[in-house]
């Protein structure tokens, strides 16, 4: 199996920046897709973003689109989750998936392994 555990979540002014890292163990990286999800208190879990196999293709929600940027270094076993120009409506848990096809879902249920997750939070 793969593990995925997030970091680099914290505290951040409307308008800032931070960057999320995604460490993976576990089988080959480079064979899954990976994605990034959130999930605000009361509301179900979203899709972000995702990246594929080969880091050549990425795919966003339109909510961030322009905003966040995602990346991989497969020699790191290492997705990113860049997000600038921070909104108080960002404001979640974000997730990294891995799942075992060559292209992006976007879909929850795509995916077959979760990190725990790590808290954003933007102030206004």
């Amino acid at each position: 199996q793969v593990q995925l555990v997030e970091s680099g979540g914290g505290l951040v002014q409307a308008g800032g920046s931070l960057r999320l890292s995604c460490a993976a163990s576990g089988r080959t990286f480079s064979s899954y897709s990976m994605g990034w999800f959130r999930q605000a208190p009361g509301k179900e879990r979203e899709f972000v973003g995702g990246i594929n196999w080969t880091g050549t293709n990425t795919y966003y929600a339109d909510s961030v689109k322009g905003r966040f940027t995602i990346d991989r270094d497969n020699a790191k076993n290492t997705v990113y989750l860049q997000m600038n120009s921070l909104k108080p409506e960002d404001t979640a848990v974000y997730y990294c998936a891995a799942a075992r096809y060559p292209g992006i879902a976007t879909m929850a249920p795509g995916y077959m392994y979760w990190g725990r997750g790590t808290q954003v939070t933007v102030s206004s």
